[in-house]
């Protein structure tokens, strides 16, 4: 493979990336307020849509029709879990890296009180412990080519 089509490869790896994020953030919006409403789940998606989509959906659009994640796929209210596991992960691995990677203290840190304790405590306190402050979606904009 020529370099100059390799950097290019390596270059679109966040092509659209914002917009794939701010699609994942409209799908939780949407989960949340539809499980915390009794409005029909179309006008919820629109309301949501109304402060979200940056392009305008088709009127025959019946995405919700296929979307069994948060009616049969044991996501209900719980879609944003997703874009969540990406925040503590992004967060935890540049710390750690930045720390000295695999080894260091910091990962050490992370075996103990995140691995080693796993579900037993609250998890937010244990990433606090971990970490020395709650997490930030910093590293998860960086991860995905996005200035913050």
């Amino acid at each position: 493979l020529p370099n100059e089509i390799y950097e290019k490869v390596i270059d679109s790896k966040n092509y659209q990336s914002a917009m794939q994020m701010l699609r994942q953030c409209e799908f939780s919006l949407w989960d949340l307020r539809t499980h915390m409403s009794s409005e029909d789940t179309y006008k919820v998606l629109e309301e949501v849509r109304s402060k979200t989509a940056l392009i305008p959906i088709v009127g025959e659009n019946r995405f919700l029709n296929t979307f069994g994640h948060i009616f049969s796929g044991g996501y209900a209210a719980g879609y944003f879990s997703y874009k969540w596991a990406e925040v503590l992960a992004a967060d935890a691995y540049y710390y750690v890296q930045a720390q000295g990677g695999i080894g260091s203290d910091a990962s050490r840190s992370f075996m103990h009180n995140i691995l080693e304790i796993g579900g037993s405590l609250d998890y937010m306190q244990q990433y606090v412990e971990f970490r020395g402050k709650k997490p930030s979606i910093s590293a998860l904009l960086q991860s995905n080519g996005i200035d913050n």
